[in-house]
């Protein structure tokens, strides 16, 4: 499926979503890399297949490196994790958990084989997607720190929120259809 098809596939009560995602694939605010790594991240993060498949296809078009590729997707992976445990520790009322060591690897976030802005960048459109408010302030102050521009991680944040809408449709019509 390409994102076009993926565009089709959306009923017309979700005209507004498949217009945004026609949109942000024309965006130029951010680089291609970091554009299409934000929505192959987003994609990965939501996980619905048709999903993942149509925004990987494009990305590949658009000429998204596989190096990128994989980088994106590992940011959805570790995000997964940090996401739910520091949402968790926000979330707790016993502040105790906060002085314990994490003891979780997260050797990517050290390497992640892509310039450190860019999985910044998709990091935060994961936690946007995953909803991990102590995560989007870690992985927003960490792009101000590199003078990422205001514009540039809205443009990330509004990846994710289309991707995650895209993805809600698709599957509840997937769902609806079986």
């Amino acid at each position: 499926m390409s994102l076009d098809a993926l565009r089709d596939a959306l009923p017309a009560y979700a005209k507004d979503i498949s217009l945004n995602l026609g949109s942000l694939a024309s965006e130029t605010v951010l680089t291609d890399q970091q554009k299409w790594g934000a929505f192959v991240a987003s994609a990965h993060a939501t996980g619905v297949p048709a999903v993942v498949r149509a925004i990987e296809a494009a990305a590949d078009a658009a000429g998204l490196s596989p190096e990128a590729k994989t980088a994106a997707k590992a940011a959805a992976a570790i995000m997964g994790m940090n996401n739910v445990y520091y949402r968790s520790l926000h979330l707790l009322s016993n502040g105790e958990y906060k002085t314990l060591p994490a003891r979780l690897r997260m050797n990517i976030l050290a390497n992640p084989g892509v310039d450190k802005v860019d999985f910044e960048l998709w990091s935060t459109a994961v936690s946007a997607v995953n909803g991990c408010g102590m995560c989007l302030d870690a992985h927003e102050s960490e792009l101000k720190k590199h003078a990422v521009p205001t514009q540039n991680i809205q443009a990330a944040l509004r990846i994710a929120a289309v991707v995650n809408a895209a993805s809600r449709v698709i599957a509840a019509e997937t769902a609806l259809a079986a």
